[in-house]
């Protein structure tokens, strides 16, 4: 195996949290080496957000053989398609498998950036409702922070991101430092006002708070309601770490950004039991290189730097690198989504949109707040919104000639619908292993998932199709339609847990600095380190715990610690 430079400090993983990482590293004066599974993007060239149907073979849909062929599994997901597939990995290339009767949905991104390029933007805080809910009710093992540890670091990286969204005073959704929040339009507004009359403030609607500028910030631009973000910005006016935390890190002369490397494992000095560096797979060339460090950071995303920890065996840990628990692995979370509803809003016929704003609403956790629910423990929370449907509406309806043409130049009515996400509890039945026959195209040993929905979530989610249906009612909606999906785990994109923090080291992985308790010179700061799901999107509080644990990671290492 071929050994390469020293590093102060090695990343894995370039995405959200390996941004982070990345600038909190090196602008703290270690030299960083941020190694990337995939290739590298050149906005330019890759984004491909002004692209036309008509410059595209398939008009922007999908070659539907080649995706069952390489990508079964991403196109499942509804940014997949023909403008930007390639920012999602080949399933053929990438295997994973399941267990019997089970069904997970492994969204992936492999390229400099990660997911951060497609992501959702919607960046919510987390308060002590979520980080006391396992003590509370006994799930879980309890969080080693509070909202207190967190609130400070919730700052720090808000104030460089930029996070469009409007304060409501809510203590289970604290306020973030926030830029002016996008508008709400009419029919928004209308069921914001009636979900307030009828619910007498328990219920409150407010517009998504989104890691979008809504004003010029940090040398990015303002957004201009093109729409398309999921094939990528060329103005950064989005937070992505290619945009943002990777050119910060780059600007300080201490990073070396490695693309097509395939971390194998963490590797390890027998005589400390400390980690000692990582073995990488060159993507391009399949040689094996040795890169070594004083720290490693995994954020690789949570299932693949678990896989990196399954992957590092030795005589000490035979189960996985810093695995004295027995919880490496165990604990998969998803977020529950598809409980909700839709219907007409009366009204404003006169009233259209202008652009196409990058966000929706957001309606926060109502249940087990105050009181506690009968069917279910902890909550779940809407997005959605209102809009119009235009002249692509016809390609639903029957008809045909100029009349039809004609009469799709008026726009149909006003629609909103309201869109469920909820909590998933931790649960050791939902676990990770590595896959005894199966490799990737590099030789790693891959994943078996097995992961199931509980009563808990099934309950959670047909209340939410129940809430859903009574809000729009309330607030004189017309045809309203419940919905109720069911979504196999996996496909909200925010799979969490397997290497958990808490506060004892023979029930949990990492401590209260996201450092593994085994291992000192190792942190976990990706969704594997999440000991619950809470009901908001997770991103935020990944990004925060990671800039935390640089914190800490460097005054340990400067007093001599590590």
């Amino acid at each position: 195996m071929a050994r390469q430079e020293r590093y102060d400090a090695i990343v894995v993983g370039s995405g959200i949290t390996g941004g982070w990482a990345a600038k909190e590293l090196t602008e703290r004066g270690l030299r960083t080496l941020v190694l990337e599974a995939g290739r590298p993007i050149d906005p330019r060239a890759d984004y491909v957000m002004t692209r036309q149907p008509w410059e595209l073979k398939y008009r922007g849909l999908r070659d539907p053989e080649r995706q069952r062929r390489e990508r079964p599994v991403q196109r499942t997901c509804y940014a997949c398609d023909e403008w930007s597939e390639e920012f999602f990995v080949r399933d053929d290339q990438n295997p994973y498998t399941t267990g019997p009767g089970e069904d997970f949905l492994w969204i992936r991104s492999r390229q400099v950036g990660g997911r951060s390029i497609v992501w959702g933007r919607q960046v919510y805080r987390w308060s002590d409702l979520d980080f006391e809910a396992n003590a509370r009710d006994g799930h879980g093992v309890d969080w080693p922070i509070r909202y207190a540890d967190i609130e400070p670091w919730y700052d720090h990286v808000e104030r460089f991101i930029g996070v469009s969204g409007q304060a409501e005073g809510l203590a289970h959704l604290p306020d973030s430092r926030f830029l002016p929040p996008m508008d709400l339009n009419c029919a928004e507004r209308v069921v914001r006002e009636g979900v307030a009359r009828a619910y007498g403030g328990e219920r409150v609607l407010t517009i998504g708070r989104c890691a979008i500028l809504s004003a010029d910030h940090n040398g990015r631009k303002a957004c201009h309601y093109c729409g398309t973000c999921e094939r990528g910005c060329t103005t950064h006016s989005y937070f992505s770490s290619l945009a943002a935390t990777l050119p910060a890190a780059s600007a300080t002369g201490n990073m070396t950004l490695r693309p097509y490397s395939v971390v194998h494992s963490v590797t390890v000095d027998p005589r400390s039991g400390r980690a000692s560096g990582v073995h990488v797979i060159d993507a391009q060339t399949h040689e094996d290189v040795e890169f070594r460090a004083d720290l490693v950071f995994l954020c690789a995303s949570a299932l693949e730097s678990t896989r990196i920890l399954l992957n590092s065996k030795t005589e000490r840990w035979p189960d996985g690198l810093a695995n004295s628990s027995g919880q490496l692995g165990r604990n998969l979370m998803d977020h529950t989504m598809g409980g909700g509803a839709e219907g007409v809003i009366p009204g404003n016929e006169d009233k259209w949109v202008y652009g196409r704003r990058p966000n929706g609403i957001y309606l926060p956790r109502f249940r087990n707040v105050t009181r506690e629910h009968p069917a279910f423990v902890r909550g779940y929370a809407y997005q959605g919104g209102g809009g119009r449907a235009g002249w692509s509406r016809g390609n639903d309806l029957e008809g045909f000639g100029a009349d039809f043409k004609h009469a799709l130049r008026t726009p149909g009515p006003w629609r909103f619908s309201f869109y469920g996400f909820g909590e998933c509890l931790p649960r050791e039945s939902n676990y990770v292993e590595l896959d005894p026959e199966v490799v990737d195209a590099w030789g790693v040993p891959a994943l078996r998932i097995h992961c199931r929905w509980s009563d808990n979530e099934r309950s959670m989610l047909a209340d939410m199709s129940v809430q859903a249906a009574e809000m729009l009612e309330a607030v004189g909606a017309r045809d309203v339609r419940p919905v109720l999906e069911d979504n196999p785990p996996g496909l909200t994109i925010h799979e969490m847990g397997t290497a958990r923090m808490g506060r004892d080291p023979g029930t949990s992985v990492l401590n209260s600095w996201n450092q593994a308790w085994d291992v000192p010179n190792l942190f976990v700061t990706d969704g594997a380190c999440m000991a619950s799901s809470a009901n908001q999107n997770p991103s935020l509080t990944y990004m925060a715990l990671t800039a935390r644990a640089v914190d800490h990671a460097v005054d340990a290492m400067r007093r001599g610690e590590l």
